[in-house]
């Protein structure tokens, strides 16, 4: 797919030489793999599959006698400059079970913000969502999310963001798709903010 060779030359291009080191030892993702991912989710976009037959995660993935922990993706909202890894199959397929709820953010009328209204009030339900990137702080602060079932104001496939303190759920991309390109078109900036110390979040 054009789209995500696209993606994937501008990502390698914005790499520190290390960081691209270790991503070259990444390969991807199993066809049995990629055949549960697809039965689970049959709405699963054609741009993220595509994005997995070629890496199969980076969030501390073994590949091999290789562990990596490279920040490939990132969340396309100004105010959130951290870079995010990549899910494995294997890791969205266990991380997307559990319900994700936002009903206590609901209860706090007067913020408005804090969860949006493209999402449904109900939560992320299991079989509704893809839970496929977690931030560089191991995920502890902020989730990326494939939404399946948006509120009627949303569409199916929306990119949805969870940020912590404050908690808020918010629609960054309609697809994956456009999320990808709003990171190619971004000119992969997240990843050349300062990095933090991993620690200060554990």
């Amino acid at each position: 797919m054009d789209l995500v060779n696209t993606f994937l030359n501008g990502l390698r291009s914005a790499l520190s030489t290390d960081e691209l080191g270790e991503l070259n030892t990444a390969c991807g993702a199993t066809k049995e793999d990629i055949a549960t991912l697809k039965s689970k989710y049959p709405n699963c976009p054609e741009s993220l599959i595509c994005l997995l037959e070629n890496i199969d995660g980076t969030y501390w993935r073994k590949y091999g006698d290789n562990e990596i922990a490279v920040c490939m993706l990132g969340s396309g909202v100004e105010e959130d400059g951290y870079p995010y890894y990549l899910l494995s199959t294997q890791q969205m397929l266990e991380s997307s079970k559990e319900e994700e709820d936002v009903s206590y953010l609901l209860e706090y009328e007067d913020d408005e913000e804090a969860v949006d209204p493209k999402i449904n009030r109900e939560g992320l339900l299991p079989g509704t969502y893809i839970h496929f990137s977690d931030c560089m702080n191991n995920g502890g602060s902020s989730r990326l999310y494939i939404d399946f079932n948006p509120s009627d104001e949303g569409v199916c496939g929306q990119i949805i963001r969870f940020l912590h303190d404050p908690d808020q759920y918010e629609v960054i991309a309609n697809s994956f798709d456009e999320y990808l390109q709003n990171l190619i078109d971004g000119d992969f900036i997240y990843l050349e903010e300062e990095e933090l110390d991993e620690e200060e979040f554990d």
